[in-house]
């Protein structure tokens, strides 16, 4: 099996992990304590008893059969063998920073490092490295499982090889590809934080409720689903970061952090993943 390296056991890396690991990867899921790590492995055994619930068709392996496939570890040396890397840390480029520079040691020199990032430039984390050449976006979407596409970010070094080892990865576990070239926030959530954001000062000015802006949103425009619940799922403190990353790039007023959204995080209403967000929520 092709080996598979995960960084970071949060929302992102626990369904990027799930998803190589139902194709029958081999994944080394690094973190920085077996305390996480162990409610990792408690969300993905939850999401792959939803994922057989709502693709009840598919012919899918015994939930302890995908989990055998995925080896949680403390120790970044357990990557050395693995020939691709998806990063999902924290949105702050002091954590990637550090996260690069030691994986740029540890794998060889063919490894590719896919940044799986909301919205920092990938030219910027290829520039950590001695391999820019083999850096390259890959903003999964979430829930990771259930999404088929991916959005693929081409930093200014990204060599046409590394490209299509992504395309062939990412085949291989039924996604498509979408390539875009290196701004911050990209395509995704340059537009998708907007969205959120202004629904949390329509909230906070109290033109509208959470359920009347998500309702309009998606029974007047078709979308599946609204701005908030999507920061609720994404998680407020992401949101934050990242509508961070794009007012700090850009230093542009439309990505100033709307108050109420910082308040809410320093509240540590995250979302579904603290049980309440702008809606709440029951967690295991």
């Amino acid at each position: 099996m092709n080996k598979i390296g995960i960084i970071g056991g949060g929302v992102m890396g626990a369904g990027v992990a799930q998803s190589f690991a139902q194709y029958k990867f081999k994944v080394i899921l690094v973190d920085i304590s077996n305390d996480i790590l162990q409610k990792t492995k408690g969300e993905i055994t939850r999401n792959i008893k939803l994922y057989k619930l709502c693709n009840s068709k598919e012919n899918l392996d015994d939930i302890d059969i995908i989990l055998s496939r995925i080896e949680f570890t403390t120790d970044y040396n357990e990557l050395k063998d693995c020939s691709i890397i998806v990063e999902n840390a924290s949105e702050n480029f002091d954590i990637k920073k550090e996260i690069y520079r030691r994986i740029d040691t540890i794998c060889n020199e063919n490894s590719i490092f896919l940044a799986n990032t909301s919205c920092i430039s990938i030219t910027k984390i290829a520039s950590l490295t001695e391999r820019p050449d083999k850096v390259i976006g890959a903003h999964f979407m979430n829930p990771v499982p259930m999404k088929k596409t991916i959005e693929v970010i081409k930093g200014y070094y990204t060599s046409e090889s590394t490209i299509e080892e992504t395309k062939k990865i990412a085949f291989k576990i039924e996604k498509r590809c979408i390539l875009v070239n290196d701004l911050p926030g990209f395509v995704s959530n340059r537009i998708s934080h907007l969205f959120m954001n202004e629904a949390a000062y329509v909230v906070q000015d109290q033109v509208g409720t959470p359920e009347q802006v998500d309702d309009i949103f998606r029974d007047c425009y078709g979308h599946k689903m609204g701005p908030l619940e999507t920061a609720d799922l994404i998680g407020l403190d992401t949101v934050v970061k990242s509508l961070d990353v794009l007012y700090e790039s850009y230093r542009d007023p439309k990505f100033r952090c709307c108050p109420l959204l910082r308040k809410m995080v320093d509240a540590k209403l995250y979302g579904r993943k603290t049980g309440k967000g702008f809606y709440k929520y029951n967690i295991y």
